[in-house]
């Protein structure tokens, strides 16, 4: 497929590594492209990835993203599936710029015609390619009102290396608030570990 990721940070960077060794075409979007050129894949403007991409993927900073994606339009995006993987934290990582809400709500609610799906936002970005280097299984979330929309990001993130066995679909896109307020856990995990390269894995009863 042809895949747009919005930013060029390391959650945008390892992304494009995980899915271009899968096969499918990559390009980068930034606000400066001509000044983002030694990333290793090749970098537009974000309204070239909007035209781009087939999916498009938000890896953005959670509390500039519906900004970012206004400058590039509902037209533009309409009908596009969108991945977001954001969260909104302020700059020392201590609180949620979305407490009431969830980033991902705020996209959907912005632009209707685009389907949103929530995942990938429980981790860092070394996980989020690599699930297999763990220590064991552990879980994906997924988070959107289109069931379709799902099915293609399941089918995507099956390519980074998430079976079927490890995707829970939460719901709604409102269930995508759990997802990013996990975000303060994660960051109080991190500071116990001293890493940040793990997950958390749902675990269930045994059937009867």
């Amino acid at each position: 497929m042809r895949l747009g990721l919005l930013g060029t940070g390391n959650v945008a960077r390892a992304l494009a590594h995980g899915w271009s060794a899968a096969g499918h075409d990559v390009l980068l979007g930034s606000r400066q492209p001509k000044e983002r050129t030694d990333l290793g894949f090749p970098v537009g403007s974000l309204n070239e990835t909007a035209v781009h991409a087939e999916v498009l993927v938000n890896a953005t900073p959670g509390n500039v993203s519906v900004g970012l994606l206004h400058s590039v339009g509902a037209p533009a995006l309409a009908g596009i599936l969108l991945i977001d993987v954001g969260v909104g934290l302020s700059d020392d990582f201590t609180e949620l710029s979305h407490p009431n809400s969830s980033l991902g709500e705020q996209i959907q609610e912005a632009f209707p015609l685009t389907p949103v799906v929530k995942t990938l936002c429980t981790m860092d970005s070394t996980v989020m390619i690599a699930p297999d280097g763990l220590d064991g299984p552990s879980t994906v979330f997924l988070s959107g009102n289109d069931a379709e929309a799902k099915r293609t990001t399941s089918r995507l993130l099956t390519d980074l290396g998430w079976p079927s066995s490890s995707q829970l679909d939460m719901g709604d896109i409102t269930t995508a608030r759990g997802q990013e307020h996990f975000a303060l856990l994660f960051m109080g995990i991190a500071s116990g570990l001293g890493a940040h390269t793990f997950n958390i894995n749902v675990v269930t009863r045994p059937s009867a």
